[in-house]
């Protein structure tokens, strides 16, 4: 037993050794191309953050699919509890910075909310077993499964970024720009794998009779865990910097001295450069100096939502635009990935031989006008694609489309509108709906079908903001009805499916199979259910007959098409007469592309420039800090979508133009700030304050030896 756990132990450390070994020779070869000067203890930062990235947006890319097939919510509760779980994971990094900042590092942060993450993870997996509880019990394991790990994801978020800057000694400044943009790459791959990875986990896997969703968020569990080990396993290779105490109190009671000192002394005493200068009696000049420097910086993150706004945009709205247009062609989430790279060896060079000193704060800038851009393409896009969806009619009005299946012309008449004027041909084409006004919620209505000299009286009831199909047929009998309202589905599929029904002119009842779904309808006009099917060539459809059975030719169904198919018999043999209600999908969806480069190079230049600018503009006691202020514009941008696309109820390409243009006004707001900023080394405060934390070397605040040191004095480069 005793050489059996040595035996254990052995191939462990083994594991061990030879892991630490791999990511040392994989660095090693980072070194060469980002310069000696980079810390071996970045690639188990980079390798730490890749896994965890994987599992956060892994198990996201099949959290709404869960909620709606799993615990059987409807679609507004999946999408509210969805958009709940996102804004609370970038609201918590605040609390995981205030803990590293204040009260644990940023290390032991890091490990200790990373457990709180995977418990989290495995919680949430244990509750997608169907074998395990009941319903109720399912979904109180996936909410407090989904609250650990967004206070885990959270809170180690802010940290893991400034952790991963620590590494670096101040002179490597050139070294850590570069890390910020590999953290960056290194979340986006895991992103781009993972969401690719876990559908088909979900979906091709089948676990417990159904889909595994256990497995689809057991992989994520099991990727958090790698995180978590290969983090710990660089332990002897940090930098690690000790917390400095409750950061956030002295900072709120310095601010609060400062203002109140400044009420109780009169407008007589000695002017000082800068209104937080008036804490100097009590708090020692450094701290008032770091308070400046955060201040300084949270004024210049005031614009900065409205970037976010926009940006997280692609994943609702600009989603909603691609299942409206010829999705033969996706769009690769790789486009992050290749534009880093393209931006930092290539671009950024170029601008620089230019003799253009391109500052952080005019990438930025730069940032917000490319995405403002974006949104210009996207209304162009927009306004082509919405010519091909059916909008929904608006209170007090009904859309109506007519099918001629007589023999002849026919014209109908509605009572107190002129709604069609010219005749309907048989079996023709419907030419798309018309516009039916009402004079209420609903009305009835007696309408005119004039056939070959004869008149038809017709009595229908009309909802208002719905479409229908109004099909005429000869009567069964002298005297019969010739009317048939069918209420029609106009919403476009979300995965570019067709939708399809048929109408049945045989004297027999007909199965139809399409594909994986099965069709009836009756005989004698009787209409079958419309379904979705998927965009195909549907070239031999069987089709079955009480006595028979035809192979019929439906043709190609394309993205996003409404058809109605007409089965008639003629010679012995069903013929199809296909009809398309609804137009296909006919904008490809390669015009996204330049809306998504747009961003993309936006993205680039904004949120990394925004990263290191945070990072190099904080003290060392408040950088996760403000790395958590930085997070939290985008959890308020997301507040910004909610009041502007809830509240504003205007078409989609208005919608647009007006997010693009509220950035470009933000975006000039934002460059006037900048202009003013005056960038500054936080780490020199030592040489220039050097120890001075106590509050007794600042009693003698009133000795002239003692002055206040402003901005000014701080070692600075360029404006903007």
């Amino acid at each position: 037993m005793l050489m059996q756990r040595t035996m254990e132990k052995s191939s462990v450390h083994r594991q061990n050794v030879t892991c630490l070994f791999v990511i040392k020779c994989y660095f090693a070869c980072t070194q060469k191309l980002c310069g000696t000067n980079y810390p071996v203890s970045i690639a188990f930062i980079v390798v730490n953050e890749f896994c965890e990235r994987f599992s956060y947006y892994g198990m996201k890319a099949v959290l709404t699919l869960y909620f709606i097939n799993y615990l059987g919510w409807d679609k507004n509760l999946s999408t509210a509890v969805y958009h709940a779980f996102s804004s609370l994971c970038y609201f918590t990094p605040l609390l995981g910075a205030l803990i590293a900042d204040s009260w644990l590092g940023k290390f032991r942060t890091i490990i200790y909310l990373s457990i709180v993450y995977v418990i989290g993870h495995v919680v949430k997996s244990v509750g997608a077993i169907p074998d395990v509880g009941d319903s109720t019990l399912h979904i109180v394991l996936s909410v407090v499964g989904l609250v650990l790990i967004a206070f885990g994801t959270g809170g180690i978020k802010p940290c893991v970024a400034a952790f991963g800057g620590d590494q670096f000694d101040e002179e490597n400044t050139d070294e850590r720009r570069k890390f910020f943009s590999i953290f960056y790459m290194s979340i986006n791959a895991g992103s781009v794998l993972s969401t690719i990875v876990t559908p088909i986990l979900r979906g091709d896997v089948q676990c417990f009779g159904g889909d595994c969703y256990a497995l689809a968020f057991g992989v994520p569990a099991a990727l958090m865990v790698i995180a978590l080990v290969v983090f710990i396993a660089g332990s002897g290779l940090y930098k690690k910097g000790p917390p400095e105490g409750n950061v956030l109190a002295r900072v709120f009671k310095c601010i609060g001295f400062a203002i109140r000192n400044r009420w109780r002394n009169s407008k007589n005493s000695p002017k000082r450069s800068h209104w937080l200068d008036w804490a100097e009696e009590k708090y020692p000049k450094r701290l008032i100096q770091e308070i400046k420097m955060v201040c300084r910086v949270l004024v210049l993150y005031i614009p900065l939502p409205m970037f976010w706004a926009l940006f997280d945009q692609q994943g609702s709205r600009w989603t909603l635009q691609a299942t409206r247009m010829n999705m033969n062609f996706m769009l690769n989430a790789l486009l992050i990935l290749v534009f880093i790279p393209i931006f930092d060896m290539g671009i950024y060079p170029l601008v620089g031989l230019c003799r253009i000193k391109l500052t952080p704060l005019k990438k930025m800038a730069s940032g917000m006008i490319l995405a403002a851009l974006a949104f210009c393409a996207a209304t162009a896009v927009e306004i082509y694609v919405i010519k091909t969806v059916v909008q929904p009619p608006p209170a007090k009005e009904s859309l109506i489309q007519v099918f001629n299946l007589m023999d002849s012309d026919v014209r109908v008449q509605f009572p107190e509108h002129n709604v069609f004027s010219e005749p309907f041909t048989p079996y023709e084409d419907p030419s798309g709906y018309t516009s039916l006004p009402l004079t209420g919620e609903s009305q009835q209505q007696t309408v005119t079908v004039s056939h070959n000299g004869a008149e038809y009286q017709c009595g229908l009831t009309f909802t208002e903001r719905a479409a229908y199909s109004l099909i005429l047929r000869n009567p069964a009998q002298p005297g019969g009805t010739v009317c048939k309202l069918v209420e029609d589905h106009i919403t476009k599929s979300e995965t570019g499916a067709a939708y399809l029904r048929f109408i049945n002119t045989h004297t027999e009842n007909i199965s139809i199979t399409v594909g994986k779904e099965e069709f009836y309808a009756p005989a004698n006009y009787g209409i079958s259910y419309n379904m979705s099917v998927p965009r195909g060539e549907y070239n031999r459809v069987v089709c079955v007959t009480d006595s028979n059975e035809y192979e019929i030719d439906l043709g190609l169904l394309d993205f996003g098409a409404f058809y109605t198919v007409i089965l008639t018999q003629k010679s012995n043999d069903l013929t199809p007469i296909k009809m398309e209600d609804i137009q296909a999908n006919n904008i490809h969806i390669a015009w996204q592309i330049p809306q998504y480069v747009f961003l993309t190079a936006g993205e680039v230049m904004f949120s990394i420039t925004g990263l290191e600018f945070s990072y190099s503009q904080a003290p060392a006691s408040m950088k996760s800090v403000l790395q958590a202020g930085w997070l939290m514009t985008v959890a308020f941008g997301n507040v910004i979508v909610l009041i502007v696309a809830e509240g504003a109820g205007m078409e989609q390409w208005v919608e647009f133009i007006l997010f693009a243009a509220l950035l470009v006004a933000v975006s000039i707001i934002f460059s006037i700030m900048a202009y003013f900023y005056t960038y500054v080394d936080a780490d020199q405060l030592d040489k220039i304050y050097g120890e001075d934390t106590n509050d007794e070397k600042v009693k003698s605040s009133n000795s002239k030896d003692n002055e206040t040191v402003s901005m000014a004095d701080m070692p600075k480069q360029t404006k903007m």
